[in-house]
Formats: structure tokens, C-alpha cells, sequence
């Protein structure tokens, strides 16, 4: 059974969706299909359940998907060794803005036991450049938030956080369960300089064009807010700054925390960083 099969299964079990384990491998789905078949052809198990519902992990697809996340984890590991004895024992991790996501915080312990001799840089980005430097070469691999421009990258979905308004707590709606964008229309919102992304400059401003203060980094945006009453959206995860409160946005999709690297880079030190990102954010 080769290494590469197994990649195959494990991104189909883990998206629950060809189309997307299919663009996650960077390839066609009919190939994705024909090889998850011979897969269960070869095992003599139905590994997936595929239905109009979606995709579906049978008992057999769970114990392969343990079985296969372990195996490629060792390979990974013994590749990374090998580096490690060539002297490519050195990895750099843009991180965005704020970095004490906790997915973050075990991802940093999990990749320490794993590869104790490696040095992990670490370049810490402000909220202008969602690629935390990968489009500029400054890093190897970003834990960073879509959406922004992915030409020449490879991104992988981590986790979906909900989004809120960020508010005064003395604010007139900071007492509301709930708000709607359109309940912030005629209010001025803090926003990035003009050269950011305009997809990510355009998810964080609600889609909508805005007035108000230019920020870079995430005290910038509390301090806004606290002094000027701007409003913008934060995570609802994301404890705020004294006086501030946030407020569940019910008609905006959440934010994707995700790792990203550029296409192509067959660093073994990097795809075991990814693989151990994914179980780190699964929590």
C-alpha cells in the first residue's frame, strides 16, 4: 500500500468531501475516486459511505483513518530525521497578529516533542498581510486566516471561528444578543491600509466599502474602537480589552483559521508542521 494512497484517503476522510480533498491534493476528482475505489477493492472494506447527503466514514474508514494518520506521521518524522541529519533543520513560521490562539499554543508543544532538534523561526505579522510574508519568501509556512489571494500557495482549513462586532461596552447595541451588518451601516469602522488584500480587507469591513481609522495590528483595533467608537468585527473567542465588548454577527460566515505554505514545497520539516497543525486545531 504506498504512502501516497493513504494521503488520498486521509484528505477525502478528513474534508467528507471529494471536490474538496480533491483541490486540497491538487488534482481532478475522477483519478481521487478511482484510487479511494482501489483502496477498498484491495482492503476487501467499504472505507466511505457516499451518498446525495455527502460523505460519510464507515467503522472500517474510522480505524483506517487512526491506522493512516499514524503511519504517515512516522514517515513524516523519519523524512524530517533525515533532513535534520543534512542540515535543513531549520523551519520559519509566519504567525498573524495575535498569536495566542490556543491551536497555536499545542501546536507549538506538539511540534516540539516531535522534532526537539529543529529551530522553529518564528516572524509574527501585523493584520496587513494575511500571508504573514509567504507571497514575499520571508517564511516557509503561515498560521495565518482566509481569505486572501492563494496564487502559488496551498491552503488547509484548521478550524471555523465565529465572528462579532466589536463595541464600547457603553455603546448603544452592546447590550443586544445578536446584531446584523445592517445594523452597523452608518457607523465608521476601523480598517487596514489600502495595499492589504482586498479579499481580506473586504471579509473584515463585511464585504462592504468603509470610513474610518487605518490599523495594522490587533491593539490598534481595540484602541480604536475605545476611543473613537469605531466599530469592526473581531473573533468571538477573542477576549477584548477592558471596556470593550463583543457581539455575535449572525449573517457573516465565520473566520477559517488555516496553514499555508507554497505550492510545491516538498520540505519534510514542513509537512509533518502541517499534519500536526490539523490535530493541534482539532483540539
Amino acid at each position: 500500500m504506498e504512502l501516497r494512497t493513504l494521503r488520498y484517503f486521509v484528505a477525502v476522510a478528513e474534508e467528507l468531501h471529494f471536490g474538496r480533498a480533491a483541490s486540497r491534493l491538487h488534482m481532478s476528482q475522477p483519478p481521487l475516486s478511482r484510487a479511494i475505489q482501489q483502496l477498498e477493492s484491495r482492503l476487501g472494506a467499504k472505507l466511505l459511505d457516499r451518498s446525495s447527503a455527502g460523505v460519510t466514514l464507515t467503522p472500517a474508514g474510522a480505524v483506517l483513518l487512526d491506522e493512516a494518520r499514524a503511519l504517515l506521521d512516522q514517515a513524516d518524522r523519519l523524512l524530517a530525521r533525515v533532513a535534520t541529519e543534512a542540515g535543513a533543520a531549520v523551519i520559519t513560521v509566519g504567525i498573524l497578529g495575535d498569536s495566542s490562539d490556543p491551536g497555536a499554543t499545542r501546536l507549538a508543544a506538539a511540534y516540539r516533542r516531535q522534532h526537539p532538534e529543529v529551530e522553529v523561526r518564528i516572524r509574527e505579522a501585523d493584520l496587513a498581510d494575511p500571508t504573514c510574508g509567504l507571497h514575499a519568501g520571508l517564511v516557509d509556512v503561515a498560521l495565518t486566516r482566509a481569505p486572501f489571494d492563494e496564487t502559488g500557495l496551498t491552503v488547509r482549513r484548521l478550524r471555523a471561528d465565529p465572528v462579532g462586532a466589536l463595541l464600547r461596552a457603553d455603546d448603544p447595541l452592546a447590550g443586544q444578543d445578536a446584531l446584523k451588518l445592517s445594523d452597523l451601516a452608518d457607523r465608521h469602522w476601523f480598517r487596514f491600509p489600502p495595499a492589504t488584500d482586498p479579499a481580506w480587507q473586504s471579509y473584515w469591513n463585511g464585504g462592504q466599502d468603509r470610513t474610518g481609522p487605518v490599523v495594522r495590528v490587533v491593539q490598534e483595533c481595540q484602541q480604536a474602537v475605545l476611543w473613537n467608537g469605531t466599530v469592526g468585527m473581531t473573533l468571538l473567542g477573542h477576549e477584548p480589552a477592558e471596556g470593550l465588548t463583543v457581539v455575535p454577527l449572525v449573517d457573516m460566515e465565520p473566520s477559517h483559521a488555516v496553514v499555508a505554505w507554497n505550492e510545491g514545497d516538498s520540505n519534510p520539516l514542513l509537512r509533518s508542521f502541517v499534519r500536526i497543525a490539523a490535530a493541534a486545531y482539532r483540539g
